[in-house]
């Protein structure tokens, strides 16, 4: 194969790997790029692509995280991964495992650990690479990268997410969920949340958002079926849609522009967690961006009328 061809080949797999480390499509999608250059730009063919760009990729993403890091730190609000609607690798033999590490769940759980720990985690844990591999891609002894694992699942081990494992009950309740939404239906949508459900936005500070974490099935319900019918009236849409592997939802204005993302955790036939994406920084990758603040101005004029 030529360069590129053997590039596009591996490219989904680049993709997932950059992904993963940084939860972010814009900067996975710009890690990717860059391996490409330096692969093109090699004036020797690596004995193995895979291994070469892998490790390039890898080393690229830790780079960022190092740096983004620092701002999430000063991010105003909760921070949530950038919403990814589709995983473009796809492997069989690891499918419960790439499931599983692209909820957004798993993608915060992994902020609890070091770029090392977490790139290593993910080469080993979810895309099975031999520690040979591993030490190459993130520049450690393999009896390193071997402790670094240690660490990684000690971080991981407690507060690793648990999903029902029923995709299809998963999408049912979704349905049911986004049902009683659309008609404002408190009491259907309380049936459906379990009793200290979360309701949490990530808005970055350049979206309208909750002033704090919603708790609380009885809140939680009443809270959406009092605003979500009447932005419905205002031509908005709900557009239900897996969203990181997890039932989800786009919302467009009346022009098709994205204004948020729905995101759910399912377990036990109930919905334990709603997150809600409002940063435009983070929906740019997904379409032109809905404006938020004008959209809750003519949200606030509706309700007052009324």
């Amino acid at each position: 194969m030529s360069k590129v061809e053997e590039f596009e080949e591996l490219r989904p797999l680049l993709f997932s790997i950059a992904y993963r480390i940084l939860g972010s499509v814009s900067e996975a999608e710009d890690a990717v790029q860059e391996a490409w250059l330096r692969f093109d730009g090699s004036s020797t063919r690596p004995a193995s692509a895979k291994a070469f760009l892998s490790a390039t990729v890898t080393r690229l993403s830790i780079d960022v995280l190092r740096s983004a890091r620092v701002r999430r730190e000063e991010y105003v609000g909760p921070w949530f991964p950038e919403p990814l609607l589709s995983d473009p690798y796809e492997d069989p033999a690891r499918a419960v495992e790439l499931a599983d590490s692209v909820s957004m769940a798993a993608l915060l759980l992994l902020e609890r650990l070091s770029p090392l720990e977490r790139a290593v985690f993910l080469l080993r844990e979810v895309f099975a690479f031999d520690f040979q591999d591993i030490a190459e891609a993130v520049g450690r002894s393999e009896a390193a990268c071997r402790q670094l694992l240690v660490r990684a699942r000690r971080h991981m081990h407690d507060g690793r997410p648990r999903f029902a494992a029923d995709r299809q009950e998963r999408r049912e309740l979704a349905t049911r969920f986004f049902d009683a939404l659309k008609d404002g239906d408190v009491g259907g949508l309380q049936d459906l949340l379990a009793a200290d459900v979360q309701l949490v936005g990530d808005g970055g500070g350049k979206a309208p958002n909750f002033a704090r974490t919603i708790v609380g099935a009885e809140k939680v319900a009443r809270l959406l079926g009092a605003v979500l019918p009447t932005l419905l009236e205002l031509d908005v849409t709900c557009e239900p849609h897996e969203v990181n592997g997890q039932p989800g939802a786009l919302f467009r204005d009346r022009d098709g522009r994205i204004l948020q993302v729905f995101v759910l955790d399912v377990l036990d036939d109930r919905i334990q967690t709603i997150r809600t994406v409002l940063n435009p920084d983070k929906l740019g990758h997904l379409g032109p961006v809905a404006d938020a603040w004008a959209i809750t101005r003519e949200l606030q004029r509706a309700r007052h009328t009324r």
